[in-house]
């Protein structure tokens, strides 16, 4: 008889009503997968999306489905021709399926080290939010002196993208909700409300815009194409069909080892934040999908599934 886990799983597509907490077989590994025992595991938009009814581009839902996408945890074995990593090891990583689970196995590939002053719950829940901010900072060529708006700048793919713009030299003129201007400043952004006369008020802060990165939708490509002459550093990860019309740039994660790896080195130094919004239990993953759908809030959501907060 298999080792048994408990995983959160949907048995059909839904509302976050459709999530399940319950055993399963625990994974096994394979040549070049390594069993993680996990720790924390973040919650994702796109998480939300797939337990609705969309499926990523090249993956395949095969119900009872465990969903999650990004985690940090500890080796608990390697398969053969696994030469990076050894049990007991503590390690952060992603794969596009299976992380709101005790155990997951993943190619040693989407694996990189946990440094010690890592906390477990952000590096648990650096890598999604991480990975997508820094392919957009890389495509949409931030350099320093570029003046940077950002659309939804205090979520968890805008709260990244604003910080590494910020330590490439631009400035950031960040769009939030009243509540989370004070947050931007603490990054070292320049807030600026939603809503009507939006465009006039992000003139009246800077006579230039160079770059748009949109992390919140809402038509805001519409306010971007206004503001800059250059589409092709205007982006976004949300309206992707508005985008297509106006020949802006779509932002698709680029994910690997080594970026992760660039981004876990920032968060050791100090120079990159996870702000972790909330965390729940794995029992209450339904919840934890509440909270990430309702569009409110900084920062990341996080399960905590190993119950490690030492560290």
């Amino acid at each position: 008889m298999s080792e048994q886990m408990w995983a959160a799983v949907i048995d059909s597509f839904g509302s976050p009503d459709a999530l399940r907490v319950r055993q399963i077989d625990r994974p096994a590994t394979f040549p070049g997968g390594v069993l993680v025992r996990v720790i924390a595991a973040g919650v994702q938009l796109t998480d939300a999306a797939i337990r609705a009814g969309w499926t990523p581009p090249g993956a395949e839902i095969t119900f009872p489905q465990v969903l999650g996408n990004e985690f940090s945890g500890v080796v608990e074995q390697v398969g053969p021709e696994v030469h990076g990593f050894r049990t007991g090891d503590e390690v952060a990583g992603f794969n596009v399926l299976n992380c709101y689970a005790e155990y997951v196995v993943v190619p040693e590939s989407h694996l990189v080290p946990k440094p010690a002053g890592v906390p477990w719950l952000a590096a648990g829940a650096l890598s999604a939010s991480g990975q997508t901010a820094h392919t957009a900072f890389e495509d949409l060529a931030v350099e320093a002196g570029d003046v940077v708006l950002v659309c939804g700048a205090a979520g968890g793919v805008g709260t990244m993208f604003t910080q590494l713009a910020i330590r490439s030299g631009a400035t950031v003129i960040g769009t939030a909700s009243e509540a989370n201007h004070d947050y931007l400043r603490s990054l070292g952004a320049v807030p600026v409300a939603y809503g009507e006369g939006q465009t006039e008020r992000i003139r009246a802060l800077s006579s230039q815009i160079d770059v748009v990165f949109d992390a919140a939708g809402h038509k805001n490509l519409r306010t971007a194409i206004d503001l800059v002459d250059d589409r092709t550093r205007i982006a976004t990860i949300v309206d992707m069909a508005l985008a297509a019309d106006l020949g802006c740039g779509i932002i698709r994660s680029r994910r690997s080892a080594d970026r992760l790896a660039e981004l876990i080195e920032l968060v050791r130094r100090g120079e990159l934040q996870v702000h972790i919004r909330r965390s729940y239990q794995l029992r209450d993953v339904a919840d934890a999908h509440r909270d990430v759908e309702s569009g409110h809030g900084r920062g990341k959501i996080v399960l905590d599934i190993g119950g490690r907060h030492e560290n």
